[in-house]
Order: C-alpha cells, then sequence, then structure tokens
C-alpha cells in the first residue's frame, strides 16, 4: 500500500504536470542548404534534431526559424518531406518565421509550414535554379597547359571546366535545372494552395520583401515568434528550443580552411539578396 499522503502528493504533481502551458518546438534552420553531416543545413545533420523536436514533449505547434539564401534542391526536398511526415503522423503543426532571408531552397523549406511569417524586411522568394562555375580553360592555354581527358562515353566530360563550353552541353544542363524548376514549383504550388495569386512573376527567381511576398500569397502575414505563439497559446507558452550542433573539432577550429571556404561560398549567396 502507496501511504495515502504519498499519493495525495504524486497525484498533486501529476496535476500539475497536466496543466503545464503548451510547448512550442522552435527549429532554428540558418545558412546554407548542403549536403553531409558539416553541411550548415542537410538531411543527414538536421534528421535527429527533427525528430526530437516532433517527439518530446508534446508540443502544440513545432516552428521553424529560417535564415537561408538556399543551396542544394535535394536537400531542401529532403528536409522539408521530413517535417512534413511527423507533422502528419504526430498530428502538430508547423508554422515558418522568416528571418533575414527565406529563399530558393530556403524558401522551400518554409513551404513545409502550414502558415508562413516573416519580418518587414524579411527577403522572400527566388523560387528558381540555378548552377554557376568558372571556365579556365583560356587560363590554362595561355600557360602552355594542355587539358587531356578520355571517356567511353561522349557526355561524361560534360561542362568541364577546363575545356571549351559545349553548345550542347548548355542544352541539357538547362533541361536539367527546369526539370528541377518544376519539381519545385510543384511542392510551393501544392504547399501554398489557395493562397498564391495569379502572377507571372512569382516562378522567375524574383524575390520581394515581406509585404509584397504576402500580397502575392507567398507568405500570411508579417509577424514574429514570440508574439504570434503567445496570441496562439497563452502568455504562458513554452519554447523549446532545437538546432544542429557542431562537431567537436569544428568546435576546437579543426577545420578551420573548410569552415572559410564554406563562410565565403555562403556570404557570397547572401550578398545575391543585397545582405
Amino acid at each position: 500500500m502507496v501511504p495515502r499522503g504519498l499519493y495525495i502528493a504524486g497525484m498533486d504533481i501529476l496535476n500539475r504536470i497536466r496543466k503545464r502551458p503548451p510547448l512550442v518546438a522552435v527549429i532554428r534552420l540558418h545558412g546554407m542548404i548542403a549536403s553531409g553531416p558539416r553541411g550548415p543545413l542537410s538531411d543527414e545533420a538536421l534528421a535527429p534534431v527533427i525528430e526530437k523536436a516532433f517527439r518530446k514533449g508534446k508540443p502544440a505547434a513545432v516552428a521553424l526559424m529560417i535564415n537561408s539564401p538556399g543551396g542544394s534542391p535535394v536537400q531542401s526536398s529532403l528536409i522539408a518531406a521530413r517535417i512534413r511526415r511527423l507533422s502528419e503522423e504526430k498530428g502538430v503543426p508547423v508554422v515558418a518565421f522568416v528571418e533575414d532571408t527565406a529563399a530558393s531552397g530556403g524558401y522551400w523549406l518554409a513551404c513545409a509550414a502550414e502558415e508562413i511569417f516573416a519580418d518587414r524586411a524579411s527577403v522572400v522568394g527566388s523560387i528558381g535554379v540555378i548552377s554557376a562555375g568558372f571556365g579556365a580553360h583560356v587560363l590554362l592555354a595561355r600557360q602552355g597547359v594542355e587539358r587531356r581527358v578520355h571517356t567511353s562515353g561522349k557526355s561524361k566530360s560534360m561542362l568541364d571546366p577546363f575545356q571549351p563550353e559545349k553548345e550542347e552541353d548548355v542544352i541539357r544542363l538547362k533541361g536539367l535545372l527546369e526539370d528541377i524548376h518544376v519539381a519545385f514549383v510543384d511542392h510551393v504550388v501544392e504547399r501554398r494552395a489557395g493562397k498564391l495569386k495569379d502572377d507571372d512573376r512569382i516562378f522567375t527567381g524574383e524575390f520581394w520583401l515581406a509585404n509584397k511576398a504576402e500580397e502575392l500569397g507567398l507568405i500570411d502575414g508579417i509577424a514574429h515568434l514570440v508574439p504570434e505563439m503567445k496570441a496562439r497559446f497563452g502568455d504562458k507558452v513554452r519554447f523549446r528550443r532545437y538546432g544542429p550542433r557542431r562537431g567537436w573539432m569544428s568546435r576546437i577550429g579543426a577545420n578551420i580552411v573548410a569552415d572559410t571556404l564554406a563562410g565565403i561560398e555562403e556570404r557570397a549567396a547572401y550578398a545575391r539578396f543585397g545582405l
């Protein structure tokens, strides 16, 4: 037998736990979207973070804090699909909040939410696909260096940066980019069904500040995380924040060169949007 006093105390604690204010799990999605465990945002790195956010503590909602200029379309799709799967499995709504930017792949992630909000100065959109690189064949020729490539298929060395660009390679690349663009557009149309305005500019790769993005139906309004969640769940709503952790080698500076190069690439990506 459990002593009556201990039983009453236990029930009192249990009742208090049951009456705890609603919990909002906050997932921070910041940086370039790239593959691999060291990518700032990748499905591999974010999988345990996203899983924990949906499963721990029975959250009333999951909030995505997004600040990304984009990156890999495959990783964008994988991350968004994971968020959608868990949202449906757990019956937990997802709300996205844009910080500086949700552009290209960053907007792909935002569309994983039922609702998207932004700051007035946030950059939103850039629904397009880009491929960029350099050509060094002229430099090599000037230095008297001859490029030698042997393949078993005529398209195996497509877009070799050390050889002159071939028209057929460019045509093939543009076809691939167009197919990816179609997948991106399909995702946005599905997730923003009934909200998007009939405007030809939406899918051209153009981007806007929040007020115009709201007019076009790309976002649902101007709002910030804490006040919006308090308006929905009360002033006592709790927040539990999640984000990818850097490996111990990165924390002690063992990957200085790789981190520096990644930082330069990320800085260049943000610069495209004037940030």
